[in-house]
Formats: structure tokens, C-alpha cells, sequence
């Protein structure tokens, strides 16, 4: 079965967003070292998997990046995994979707990502995508978590999670020279049924 892994950037005090859900707060903290790891986690996925308001901007942004000048040059293959890898959408008020590789779900989201993890293929990646992520996390559809935690306090903001989860493991924790840290966290429950079917 393939893994769903959440990648969120959030705060010290928990926050994925700040209070107009704006992003703005993590990019004082970002590097190229972290660029890096970011590409070569989503190099061993093929999905993403995104909520209406995550997957919008993206759409809006990523397809013109290849060819925009002034986008760096090493992240040219990020890029492209991004418009070339399969997006599945997570919206029941979406009516059609037009980023290259796109489908459209707007039935049972719990059925309807279940059917998708045992489906062949790679890791399903999620970013962002809040509201999204609760719903799966309440399902137990969640096998991994990638915590991006900045060097930051918000004090108020969109809270990342607040309700209760399965019990986490840590994996391994990532320390950068930005202040920022990687924090991968595994669903015991996940750990268990993976060990069962190996």
C-alpha cells in the first residue's frame, strides 16, 4: 500500500497559517538547503494530493515557472515534477480542474483516498491543504507527517491541528542552518499494518 505523507510548514506555537491565511512568516526562514530537501522528497512521490485552495495556487503558479527567466535555474526539476506529476483534488465545489494531470474528487473522501492508496504507484504527497488534512487525519489515513517547524511565534493563526490524532512516532528529525526543522513523524497504527504486509 502506498503512503500519504502531509508536508506542512508550521510555527513554534502550532500554526500552518497566520490568521488571513497568509504564508508570508516562513519565507524570512527559507534556504536553499531546505529547497533541496524538498525536491528530493517529492522525487520519490508521484501524486500530490490537495484541497481546493492549495491546489488553485499552485495551478496558477507552477505551470509558468519552467519558462519564467527569473525563476532559479536549479529548481527547474521541481518544477517539472510538480506539473508533470498526477494531482488529485479534494473539492466538492470545484467544477473542473486544468492544471496538466489533474482529477477532480468530490465524493467520500475517506473511500475515495483509501481507493487511492492501493492503487500501484509511489508515495501520495500532501501540502498545505489544512482543512484537507484534518479530514484525513480524523479518517486515520495519514501515514506520515513532514513538519517544516520555523523559527517563528505567531501568537494567533490557522492552527495546523486541533483535534486528536493516532499515536506518533518520531523517524528522524532534520536540523538546518536556517533554524528551521524537519520533524518526520509516522502513524504507529500505519507502522504496524506496513510491518504486516511486508
Amino acid at each position: 500500500m502506498r503512503k500519504l505523507i502531509v508536508s506542512v510548514n508550521i510555527t513554534l506555537d502550532g500554526f500552518a497559517a497566520d490568521i488571513d491565511g497568509g504564508l508570508d512568516w516562513h519565507l524570512q526562514s527559507w534556504s536553499n538547503e531546505q529547497a533541496y530537501k524538498v525536491a528530493e522528497i517529492l522525487s520519490q512521490a508521484d501524486t500530490l494530493l490537495l484541497g481546493r485552495k492549495t491546489y488553485q495556487a499552485m495551478a496558477a503558479y507552477w505551470p509558468f515557472q519552467a519558462k519564467n527567466i527569473n525563476f532559479p535555474r536549479e529548481d527547474i526539476a521541481y518544477a517539472e515534477m510538480m506539473n508533470n506529476y498526477r494531482k488529485v483534488v479534494l473539492s466538492k465545489t470545484m467544477r473542473h480542474v486544468t492544471w496538466h494531470n489533474s482529477v477532480l474528487i468530490n465524493t467520500d473522501v475517506k473511500q475515495a483516498i483509501s481507493d487511492l492508496k492501493k492503487q500501484p504507484g509511489s508515495d501520495i504527497l500532501t501540502y498545505g491543504s489544512i482543512s484537507t488534512v484534518k479530514k484525513m487525519a480524523a479518517f486515520g489515513l495519514v501515514d506520515e507527517y513532514q513538519l517544516w517547524v520555523h523559527p517563528v511565534m505567531l501568537g494567533k493563526g490557522v492552527p495546523f491541528i486541533n483535534q486528536p490524532v493516532n499515536e506518533l512516532k518520531s523517524i528522524s528529525v532534520n536540523r538546518f542552518g536556517s533554524g528551521v526543522s524537519l520533524m518526520i513523524c509516522r502513524d504507529i497504527t500505519s507502522l504496524r499494518s506496513f510491518a504486516t504486509s511486508a
